[in-house]
């Protein structure tokens, strides 16, 4: 699975999952509160709309009484200037409620009345006296304060403060002026606070309206009514059934939060963790695809597990398999050596001096094998753990080097001009690369080495063919296997071209067998250094 899959961008990445378990546990509490605040404002609006409905009710009975004590009513009570409302289907006109906890000031505590500059009104007097009775009664079951004003604003019938005038109120001076009004006001009670009364704004206000009661356009008087809201905690109580039902909901949502993160999160690490210890133990070579992984992060995790095992299972055989070839490579010559040795002490008396020389040169030729094998496991050793820089070298440089030494040593390298080309790679392995080539095709009588270059959008592909005996169609797949050679009689181990593949991989590059008419080519793809690169960071 490699970065650009498409199984990395369809799912989520860790960091999402964590952004949106946080975000629902902060709009859960959050949630609520608004639900709360919803809830409480409509029970603000329950109580208001109550209270218009209960406003409406006197005001009609009380234009009753009041059209029953006077002969006429053309002339009764205080002229208004209202403009003309909009009737509902041209009869009803309904007063919707005003009030919002969120955008209405609460005012405080209600003033007492004043004792009014003039007496009250006769006929408001008798129609208030006669309603009393009516107010105390509904009293008793809509539990809200009732009182009803004359047109100038004084108190004619109510359980308290009759007489008093009420028309320095805000709420009142509008009615008198004929506007519906209404106020949210503080509220102080004698009783000791609920539990928890701190979450509910609604125990600690009272909410007041005033209805003008107009006829004929003219101000009758003004029904002002107040009451507190019903206590959300209260309510909630009394509908506990359909609190358990939010609760029970909140619960499962919590629960779906927590399934869905041990989903997104736990599971594959469990299932992770489960491929490791198969590995680990030996039941499996290599780990299993994560099926599910759904995080990115976790995807990437599992990927790079899925790699590091990889690759340790194939440095493992690599090394069972470098250890059973280096074993054989080295037992060879130690036994010959060790025989020479025998042989030279079981009959040191009776063996000629030719005989003598011969093992003892046998011996010495074994032991500069053995050397030179050491040497070139050494060589392999150091290309397959390269440590890769950002070094870059010119190409033109190490070509033309080498081409000048092994002039000298008879074979001719033919180079072509590559002043401004470099290649990352090195300059010390570079050199190893080119020379261990050059020594390949030597080894197999070639005389002369050609190094053609072809540039691509940011490789370079250089191609190197010699005029030696060449590679056979079986051989050509193996000649990059350690200590595969044709050519053991003549000194060679084998680990040349395996050390030439190791180099040109660690540093991104690829090296494959060529056919050609004559001789050995081999294509090297290697990255090069744009032109347009400083010249001056090449070595």
């Amino acid at each position: 699975m490699q970065l650009g899959d498409w199984r990395y961008k369809a799912i989520l990445r860790l960091r999402t999952v964590f952004f949106i378990v946080g975000l629902v546990i902060l709009c859960l509490p959050l949630g609520s509160i608004v639900f709360f605040r919803i809830y409480e404002n409509d029970l603000v609006h329950q109580t208001e709309l109550s209270l218009i409905s209960q406003a409406a009710v006197l005001s009609a009975t009380y234009k009753a009484k009041v059209s029953n004590i006077i002969s006429s009513n053309q002339g009764y009570g205080k002229a208004l200037s209202l403009p003309q409302k909009a009737l509902v289907d041209h009869y009803y006109n309904p007063i919707r409620p005003q009030l919002d906890l969120a955008s209405h000031d609460v005012l405080p505590r209600r003033p007492d009345g004043i004792k009014p500059n003039q007496v009250p009104d006769v006929v408001a007097t008798e129609a208030g006296t006669w309603m009393l009775p009516v107010l105390l009664e509904s009293q008793k079951n809509t539990l809200a304060g009732m009182k009803i004003l004359d047109f100038k604003g004084t108190v004619i019938t109510g359980r308290k403060e009759v007489g008093l005038s009420f028309a320095h109120l805000p709420e009142v001076q509008a009615a008198l002026q004929g506007k519906y009004s209404t106020a949210i006001r503080q509220r102080i009670s004698d009783e000791a606070p609920p539990a928890l009364v701190s979450i509910s704004r609604g125990t600690g206000i009272r909410i007041f309206v005033a209805l003008p009661i107009i006829q004929n356009e003219h101000l009758w008087g003004v029904v002002y009514l107040s009451r507190t809201p019903k206590n959300i905690l209260k309510h909630l109580y009394a509908e506990k059934d359909k609190v358990a039902v939010a609760g029970a909901t909140i619960l499962g949502l919590a629960l779906i939060i927590t399934l869905f993160t041990s989903y997104t999160v736990t599971q594959p690490i469990y299932r992770l963790i489960n491929n490791v210890e198969k590995v680990s133990t030996g039941q499996d070579q290599v780990m299993a695809p994560l099926a599910f992984p759904v995080t990115h992060e976790i995807a990437l995790l599992a990927d790079s597990f899925n790699k590091m095992a990889t690759s340790l299972h194939e440095r493992s055989a690599y090394i069972r398999e470098f250890a059973a070839h280096v074993s054989h490579e080295l037992k060879t010559p130690l036994t010959s050596i060790q025989g020479a040795v025998e042989l030279i002490i079981d009959h040191m008396d009776e063996m000629d001096q030719q005989t003598r020389s011969q093992f003892l040169a046998n011996i010495l030729q074994d032991t500069n094998r053995l050397k030179q094998l050491v040497s070139r496991l050494l060589d392999l050793a150091r290309a397959d753990n390269v440590a890769i820089t950002h070094e870059a070298t010119l190409l033109q440089s190490v070509l033309d080097k080498l081409a000048d030494r092994y002039q000298q040593e008879g074979i001719q390298v033919v180079v072509p001009t590559a002043d401004t080309l470099g290649i990352k790679i090195a300059k010390e392995n570079l050199e190893t690369i080119f020379i261990n080539l050059i020594e390949n095709a030597r080894q197999h009588d070639a005389t002369r080495v050609v190094i053609n270059i072809k540039e691509q959008l940011n490789m370079m592909t250089l191609t190197v063919t010699d005029n030696g005996a060449g590679i056979s169609p079986g051989n050509q797949d193996k000649v990059f296997t350690p200590f595969f050679t044709t050519r053991r009689e003549h000194n060679g181990t084998g680990l040349g071209l395996s050390i030439v593949k190791s180099l040109i991989e660690a540093y991104g590059g690829t090296i494959c067998v060529k056919p050609c008419s004559q001789g050995a080519c081999f294509e090297l793809t290697v990255k090069k250094v744009s032109s347009a690169q400083n010249l001056h960071t090449l070595s």
